[in-house]
């Protein structure tokens, strides 16, 4: 069987999806068989780079929330921005997992500092 390519910089791997899928199944208004509400984020030391990141992801259906910076831990921290754009939509661990390895390697091509993986919410009626 061929090995699966190396995604670069990817941390979340399929057994952590597995695991925060199976505590998704306890929880009473966030279950995986609904469309939920998923939240995907990057990190940069320049916002114009996420701004970029944002233009091209709400060509693909993305809807942009904002960018941010943290505060520094001290005046020497270099800036760390972050970028939140979210989607309604439907996933199991493998889907979970293909559209992580598309978000690192966009991070990835972009020369982002990172994707930093997604949260999860209901879908709250406006």
């Amino acid at each position: 069987m061929a090995k699966k390519p190396s995604v670069p910089n990817k941390v979340i791997e399929k057994e952590i999806l597995e695991d925060m899928f199976a505590s998704m199944r306890k929880q009473a208004n966030i279950h995986p068989k609904q469309k939920l509400l998923w939240g995907y984020f990057f990190t940069h030391t320049e916002p114009t780079l996420l701004e970029k990141a944002a233009d091209l992801l709400l060509k693909k259906g993305y809807d942009f929330v904002e960018i941010y910076e943290t505060e520094k831990d001290s005046p020497e921290s270099i800036n760390n921005w972050w970028l939140h754009v979210e989607k309604i939509e439907k996933h199991t661990v493998s889907s979970l997992d293909k559209r992580n390895d598309e978000f690192y390697l966009f991070a990835h091509n972009l020369g982002l500092f990172s994707y930093d993986g997604m949260d999860i919410g209901p879908v709250t009626k406006a």
